[in-house]
């Protein structure tokens, strides 16, 4: 009789886990979300159902995927079968659906959302990336340039993740048109690590410069277009400050007769960021621009600024220069296989 009553009322259970328990309105394993559930014993004598908690008296925690919600299910019914009062809750996403049997009550406490501060932080180390990257190719270290497209590739699942999980909602006019605009940089980005590849496959060293100053303009406009700029620079202009003082009084080489090329340590001359100092990362062939990458604004912060100016408003520095801040990174030391 007992067994029978009990076979009877699990398969009561199962047949309403299967009909009511909506599993599409859980998350999919998209992007590693997950939601987290915790079962608590209910009061069998409370009248708020699954509101009815007793307090301090969690019995499991747990994160769960769809992939395991039936096997979550099946394990709780089961033990809630041999109970003889209280109820089992399921509390979905938008509704709760009450079985008779089991003194459980599984809950989902959070619904897991990407961390947009750790995925933001995550992208701004790949200017770390980038700084060893122009270090070691600087220095014509080939043998390490070419570890450089695989690590950075890793980065493609949190440019994507960012992209379409921080400007999702079309409710704000502009997020559709940042979507396209940072998949196009992203796009670019990776366009020319391809070159870079291909170059370095070459030892092709002017061609590797011009790869890497073009992902580096292209990641620059990324971390502008996404927001991921740690600071404001206040000054539109900085050539009001130079107008009372003669630029014979300014210290650095004539551009026309003594132009810098890659590895120079430069001042912007003239333009809105006169005064400014950096080094030069590629010169475009075509149009004779500079790609310099601005010295930092702010020491904490990893981001330096790419610029592509005409070549009469970049200068050699003259006199004796600490190096640049790429070569002062300590190179880590390689695995012996």
């Amino acid at each position: 009789m007992f067994q029978t009553a009990f076979f009877a009322r699990l398969f009561t259970c199962c047949c309403y886990g299967c009909f009511l328990v909506n599993i599409s309105a859980l998350p999919s394993a998209r992007y590693r979300q997950q939601v987290v559930w915790k079962a608590y014993a209910v009061d069998p004598n409370s009248n708020e159902g699954a509101e009815g908690v007793v307090k301090n008296s969690e019995v499991l925690n747990g994160v769960f995927t769809r992939r395991d919600l039936f096997t979550t299910l099946s394990k709780s019914l089961v033990v809630g079968c041999g109970l003889s009062s209280g109820s089992f809750s399921f509390v979905g996403k938008s509704s709760a659906f009450d079985f008779t049997s089991g003194a459980l009550a599984v809950a989902p406490i959070d619904f897991g959302t990407p961390n947009f501060a750790t995925l933001a932080k995550k992208i701004r180390n790949v200017c770390i990336v980038m700084d060893e990257l122009q270090r070691d190719l600087q220095q014509e270290r080939w043998d390490l340039v070419e570890t450089y497209p695989g690590q950075l590739r890793s980065y493609i699942p949190i440019f994507t993740t960012y992209t379409d999980e921080m400007f999702a909602t079309d409710d704000v006019p502009s997020n559709k048109g940042l979507r396209v605009a940072l998949r196009y940089e992203v796009g670019r980005f990776f366009g020319a690590l391809e070159r870079l590849k291909q170059a370095t496959s070459r030892r092709d060293l002017d061609e590797a410069y011009i790869a890497y100053s073009n992902m580096a303009i292209h990641f620059d406009r990324y971390l502008k277009a996404g927001n991921l700029y740690t600071y404001v620079d206040p000054l539109v202009s900085t050539e009001p400050f130079f107008e009372k003082v003669n630029d014979s009084a300014l210290v650095y080489s004539d551009p026309k007769t003594d132009p810098p090329e890659v590895r120079d340590l430069v001042v912007l001359c003239k333009g809105p960021d006169k005064g400014k100092t950096g080094i030069v990362i590629g010169k475009f062939p075509e149009t004779r621009n500079f790609v310099v990458k601005m010295d930092k604004f702010n020491r904490s912060s990893p981001i330096r600024e790419i610029k592509v100016v005409p070549p009469l408003w970049v200068a050699k520095r003259l006199g004796e220069q600490d190096p640049d801040d790429v070569f002062l990174i300590p190179r880590k030391a390689r695995k012996k296989s």
